[in-house]
């Protein structure tokens, strides 16, 4: 199964949290102190807030799969497409162990795709990914976030 992820850098912590969670309905599944996340079942999300880097807004969206065969299956899909791929193996980033790849999206968008497969203590390393802008790398993350 699929699970739409998306990732909104926040400046306000607890004001965004209030909000999302009125939205949702309920308190975020995980929560530090620079970062809270949903785990939605209706609608099937995994909605997260951070306050690392960048401006506030949508960071970026992606897909998170239960399984490495399920993520091999859509980076090779997107590969034999002809799209560019920034590979992530067991990478610890917003609180979570995963495998990942990130996409540049004909708009320019970032796309995360992962299968988290353990917890961390730490917030973990920003790694390098696309850049929206020009296919370039860029050293800030949001991720499994």
């Amino acid at each position: 199964m699929k699970r739409l992820h998306v990732h909104l850098k926040v400046s306000d912590l607890e004001q965004s949290m209030k909000f999302y969670a009125a939205l949702f309905g309920r308190a975020p599944d995980k929560l530090e102190g620079d970062y809270a996340k949903w785990m939605l079942d209706d609608p099937h999300a995994n909605v997260s807030l951070s306050t690392h880097g960048g401006a506030p807004g949508v960071d970026h969206v992606g897909v998170q799969v239960e399984t490495d065969e399920a993520l091999s299956e859509i980076a090779d899909r997107l590969r034999e497409d002809g799209h560019a791929l920034t590979e992530e193996k067991a990478t610890t980033c917003c609180y979570a162990q995963s495998n990942k790849y990130w996409a540049k999206g004909p708009e320019g968008g970032l796309w995360e795709l992962f299968h988290s497969f353990g917890e961390s203590q730490l917030y973990g390393a920003e790694p390098e990914r696309p850049a929206p802008e020009t296919g370039a790398t860029d050293a800030r993350c949001g991720v499994d976030c």
